[in-house]
């Protein structure tokens, strides 16, 4: 593992000299603050889609203050394997999980040995916190006699947990001094808190909510946990611990997970009503202003200028939040891009994405390459001087140069690679789109299997630029451009990797996957 530190010492901080001058001085890397929402859409945000019926001003502001990127992707279109890619740099379906996600229960599915954002920052002097929605497993205790068993979804498959045992492998051991946990979403048990590996109060109840968008499963419940405070108190806990850490001397790394506006959709009493659309709208206000409070803590700490704060999602709109009822009502929760969480289609993986650095980054600013979030590994090693080994980040490219707006540099990934809740695969390359099956892939119509599926061809082709509603499928006769992308593909998942370097092993790869049909030779 090489090691690049032109101005860093192991403390982390950068030296910046004069001619042997006296007067020098040392100042903090930038703090880093990552906030993931859950489930929001491209179209969500007003700085995104001017169409859009819900208000969102702090947002919007955070947007002028910052840069916004029209062309940013999770690599998956649900929430675990957003979650893992984010955080190692390396595409979701190289893992075990080859479609869906975890349940509450589920093992971890980072190893110990990868490197993590937080495993990575914490090399250079980074004091690391996660607050919010976890979703990558965790190995919980068991009951004396009782062998694992993964499910999660019903009451009695939690019956083998012991939850007064210790956790192993939870997000404090992947890379995070402090950690304040959900498991996993808000609608999958146990609803419980772990704050450093340790659940803050032992299930002594079952809860369950069956409302039209407030549902949750039911399952094992701590007295501490109440669903509709969820959202407010990992906000809170953010901005106190930006508030903690502003006078340090260290820099810090944030990693706020919102749970939300994921169902249950749970707006507090003061924000029900507020968008006059339906309860999904109200959450979503109610989000905006936290993140206004937090961009005001930020501020209120002194630390604007030099913290470097992101805002995402991790896959488009449910359909769970009304998604048809908000269209009809003249919202669109993915703009003018087809389809929604779960698909393969723009509107599953195309998220808002803000990126505010005062001190590199000029305010009320666009960039239109295509990223990816795997690429915030490759970012954070070039900020802090570090550089990958041959097994870290193998899908990641540095953001640093798009920072800088230089318009010179209009793309600075090869290709892109997206992938499905049932494992189907679609890789991008300039304007073009190669979708390696007949319909959605998800939820949307044509859904798996769907009749209506019969007739089409194989494959989908889209010229993005042209159509970014994914409208005309080119793939019949543009049969040369589909052959590209398809052996781009093909290439990117047999080299374990899609960036230069060594081949890499993808994780249980041979004879696994269902939906890798299309890497037989033509």
């Amino acid at each position: 593992m090489k090691i690049v530190f032109p101005f860093f010492l192991f403390t982390g901080f950068v030296l910046i000299f004069g001619s042997c001058a006296p007067n020098r001085k040392e100042v903090k890397p930038p703090n880093i603050i990552f906030i993931l929402a859950d489930d929001l859409g491209y179209g969500d945000v007003g700085s995104f889609n001017p169409a859009s019926r819900i208000k969102t001003p702090y947002l919007d502001q955070l947007s002028s203050e910052g840069m916004i990127f029209t062309d940013a992707h999770t690599t998956s279109s649900v929430c675990t394997p957003t979650r893992y890619a984010l955080l190692t740099g390396r595409y979701n379906w190289r893992t075990r999980l080859k479609e869906g996600v975890l349940t509450g229960k589920s093992r971890a599915l980072i190893p110990a040995d990868r490197t993590t954002l937080g495993s990575m920052l914490q090399r250079f002097g980074y004091e690391t916190a996660f607050i919010g929605k976890w979703h990558l497993g965790m190995d919980w205790g068991l009951k004396d006699g009782e062998t694992f068993e993964d499910g999660g979804w019903n009451p009695e498959d939690y019956d083998q947990l012991d939850f007064s045992k210790p956790i192993a492998n939870a997000p404090g051991t992947r890379g995070f001094d402090y950690s304040f946990a959900l498991p996993a979403s808000l609608d999958i048990a146990p609803y419980v808190y772990v704050e450093n590996n340790k659940i803050t109060s032992i299930p002594t109840k079952e809860t369950i909510d069956e409302g039209e968008y407030s549902w949750w499963r039911k399952g094992p419940t701590s007295d501490d946990f109440i669903h509709e405070q969820t959202t407010p108190l990992f906000f809170d806990k953010s901005i106190e611990y930006i508030k903690q850490k502003s006078n340090s001397d260290k820099p810090f790394f944030l990693y706020l997970a919102l749970p939300s506006p994921h169902t249950p959709i749970l707006p507090t009493e003061s924000w029900q009503g507020k968008s006059g659309l339906l309860p999904y709208a109200d959450f979503m206000m109610m989000i905006d202003d936290y993140i206004g409070k937090l961009n005001q803590a930020i501020k209120a700490a002194g630390i604007e200028g030099n913290t470097l704060l992101v805002f995402t999602s991790d896959n488009g709109c449910s359909p769970a939040a009304g998604f048809d009822k908000l269209v009809e009502m003249g919202h669109l929760p993915s703009g003018v891009f087809r389809g929604h969480k779960a698909d393969i289609y723009e509107g599953g993986h195309r998220v808002p994405m803000i990126i505010k650095w005062p001190a590199k980054i000029k305010a009320g600013t666009s960039q239109s390459a295509t990223i990816s979030q795997t690429d915030f590994m490759a970012t954070f090693a070039d900020l802090v001087g570090y550089e990958l080994s041959e097994n870290e980040g193998e899908d990641s490219y540095s953001l640093m140069s798009l920072f800088e707006g230089d318009k010179e540099i209009d793309q600075i990934r090869e290709g892109t690679v997206f992938h499905s809740v049932n494992g189907t695969f679609a890789i991008r390359k300039g304007d073009w789109k190669l979708i390696t099956a007949k319909g959605s892939g998800g939820w949307s119509f044509p859904k798996p299997g769907d009749p209506a599926e019969t007739d089409l061809p194989e494959m989908q082709l889209y010229n993005l630029k042209d159509d970014p509603s994914e409208t005309k499928n080119r793939y019949l006769e543009m049969p040369e451009k589909a052959e590209e992308l398809r052996q781009l593909l093909v290439k990117y998942i047999k080299d374990g990797r899609s960036t230069p370097g060594p081949l890499q092993s993808n994780d249980k790869f041979e004879g696994e996957w269902k939906q890798t049909w299309f890497m037989d030779e033509k």
